[in-house]
């Protein structure tokens, strides 16, 4: 079998010294939409240096992008490429994140779990500098046709919206150019920027990274319901229900309860298809 759950789970973690500046926060934040309007001072919080804060999500980015799949070419794991999706993704920050540094990661397989049709292997990444952690990443990685193995289905990270309307909805719409911009900080999947490619994969024109969407999600609820103060934001997880393109608009809605906020991501053109689910947002 490509997946060898054992050898893939006492693997020896993989490890990186990684290293970020101020530029490459901005050019982060930038790519999910940052900057306008350019002069407003609740964006210059992410766009100028002298003020400059950084969303926990950055660290989905921190050394290249090299966090969402880094553990791919782990002992034990021999897949076709193919096959894989990124279904998930959640962080936890441990403080808030420097906008320069450098720290340690490690990467390693956390978790093999058999969905039936598909296996689920959890990649967990985590930094450290010299004052400690900085923060953990999860990212769950389907591979389709990989499951019925006979192992732990895992937990369910479902979550029901609540039974009530939104607290707060706001729309915020994807650039043209916002999938050529964002992957300038490490995701080079021509998928996001070729039509032929994109054509290839089944798709009429080029989609937007998922974790493009991450991001735009978590900028709109911290600014709309944390004061936009990225500090406060101690974690945040999502699955990724469907796809989006530039052009469009993304509609989200938020429903705030004591120290969290559930969030649906919809493509508000395409009669609010899904596009994140199961999204959860923690915070001080």
């Amino acid at each position: 079998m490509p997946i060898d759950v054992p050898a893939a789970l006492a693997a020896e973690p993989r490890r990186a010294e990684i290293a970020w500046g101020h530029k490459d926060v901005q050019l982060y934040h930038l790519g999910i939409g940052a900057g306008t309007p350019a002069t407003d001072p609740g964006e210059l919080r992410y766009t100028l240096e002298s003020r400059l804060q950084v969303l926990p999500s950055f660290a989905t980015v921190a050394g290249a992008g090299t966090a969402a799949f880094g553990g791919m070419g782990a002992q034990g794991i021999d897949v076709d490429l193919a096959a894989v999706l990124h279904g998930g993704q959640a962080v936890r920050v441990h403080r808030p994140l420097p906008a320069t540094g450098r720290a340690e990661q490690t990467s390693r397989v956390a978790a093999v779990y058999d969905k039936g049709k598909a296996a689920v292997i959890v990649l967990r990444t985590e930094a450290r500098d010299d004052d400690g952690p900085l923060w953990t990443n999860d990212a769950q990685i389907f591979v389709r046709g990989e499951g019925g193995f006979g192992g732990d289905r895992g937990p369910s990270d479902r979550l029901a919206a609540p039974e009530r309307a939104p607290d707060r909805t706001v729309e915020r719409p994807i650039r043209e150019d916002q999938a050529l911009l964002y992957r300038l900080s490490g995701d080079w999947n021509p998928l996001h920027a070729d039509p032929a490619f994109a054509g290839r994969a089944g798709f009429d024109r080029p989609i937007l990274h998922g974790l493009c969407t991450y991001g735009m999600t978590l900028k709109a609820v911290t600014d709309t319901l944390l004061d936009g103060d990225a500090s406060r934001v101690t974690a945040y997880r999502t699955r990724f229900a469907g796809v989006v393109f530039p052009g469009e608009t993304l509609r989200i809605r938020m429903w705030a309860d004591d120290g969290r906020v559930h969030v649906t991501v919809t493509a508000a053109e395409r009669d609010d298809a899904p596009v994140l689910a199961d999204t959860l947002v923690e915070h001080s």
